[in-house]
Parts: structure tokens; C-alpha cells; sequence
């Protein structure tokens, strides 16, 4: 479990095609109390740590795992947002995070608010229903608030989020721009419910 409170952003330093992809990531981490096998969500998705050494580690990438995250994602020179799993007794600052990405969306505006950003993003008819005004979302790995949503012809939405420039100098989101694909986890309550509310209905 995470929480959505980026504490690194890494680098992919090299991407080696094997079965799956080994992709060695770079980053600020103390790593001499992370055991192999422990998990590391990159931007926003859960991985195994499979090797490491001072300031890298290395997971290993299924193709099922690229097909349902961010194209691009796993190129070499990418910015990865960092979070390392809970611990017992871990202050939870932003929401509950389980690293598996619902979708993909897309950055729609970038707009500056004050000293913040209003960030836009359009997702499909998919997810539009579990995304909700005030509900928490987790984009690239980022726990957010939604502040406001609007349905599109298609069924899907777009919907909005607020980064103060803390959260974007702390994560990849200082860089975001119009057309830029992102990770989508939507809120782990809001999943349960539609798949509760899904049962009931086809039960009628």
C-alpha cells in the first residue's frame, strides 16, 4: 500500500529487453534498509525491487504492465515519481494507494492559478463514473483532489485538479503539458462501490 505522497523522483538510467523489461532507475533513496522483493510504486505503479545497488534499483517490467500504463513511460531518460511501501505506524498524508493503474488520461490545460497550476485532464467513459468533485485520485502516482468535473459527448470526462508549487517541484509534474499521457488509480472506496453497485444491478 502507498499513500500518494512522492518522496523521489527517479530516472530511468537503462531500459534492457529481456522477457519482460529490466528497467534501472536511478534515485535519491537510502537504499541499505531496502531488501530484494520489496515493492516501490513508479509513478503510480507497483514494482518488485529485483536488484539494487547505491543510488539505483532495478525492477522488471511485464508487457501486461506497459500495456496499461502511460505509453513512453518506460523509455530511458524518463522522470519516474517515487514512493516507497507503507510501514506499520507510517503517517498517511494523502489516501489509499494500491499502485495498480485503472487507465490512462491525458493532460488537457495546464492553467496558472495564483502561484499554482489548474491542471486538466480528460479520461474515458471507463473511469467517469468512479471520478467524483472533492473525491481523491492518484495521477502518475500523485494524490490529488478532484475540484471539479464535467461530462463529455462521448461519456467520458474531464476533470480538474489544483498543484501548488510544492507538489510540483517534489514530483514529475512540473513539467506536465497539453497531450501528455498519465497514470489513472482512481479512489480505492469508489472501486469497491461501482463493482458492489455492478453485482446488484445485473443480480435484478
Amino acid at each position: 500500500m502507498f499513500t500518494g505522497i512522492i518522496t523521489d523522483v527517479g530516472r530511468i538510467e537503462s531500459v534492457e529487453t529481456r522477457g519482460d523489461l529490466r528497467v534501472r532507475i536511478g534515485c535519491g533513496f537510502d537504499l541499505a534498509d531496502l531488501d530484494l522483493g520489496a515493492s516501490i510504486a513508479c509513478s503510480g505503479v507497483c514494482l518488485t525491487v529485483v536488484d539494487k545497488g547505491e543510488n539505483w534499483f532495478a525492477v522488471d517490467v511485464s508487457a501486461e504492465t506497459r500495456r496499461r500504463t502511460a505509453p513512453g513511460l518506460w523509455a530511458e531518460g524518463a522522470a519516474l515519481n517515487l514512493e516507497r511501501a507503507l510501514k506499520v505506524g507510517d503517517e498517511l498524508g494523502g489516501h489509499i494507494v494500491t499502485g495498480h493503474v485503472d487507465g490512462i488520461g491525458e493532460v488537457a490545460s495546464v492553467e496558472p492559478v495564483g502561484d499554482s497550476q489548474r491542471i486538466g485532464f480528460v479520461a474515458g467513459p471507463e473511469l467517469a463514473r468512479y471520478i467524483a468533485a472533492k473525491g481523491s485520485i492518484a495521477l502518475d502516482g500523485v494524490s490529488l483532489t478532484v475540484n471539479e468535473v464535467e461530462p463529455l459527448p462521448d461519456g467520458g470526462v474531464v476533470f480538474a485538479v489544483n498543484v501548488i508549487p510544492h507538489t510540483a517541484a517534489q514530483t514529475s509534474f512540473g513539467t506536465l503539458a497539453p497531450g501528455r499521457k498519465v497514470n489513472i488509480e482512481i479512489d480505492i472506496l469508489a472501486r469497491y462501490l461501482g463493482r458492489m453497485l455492478d453485482t446488484r444491478a445485473s443480480a435484478m
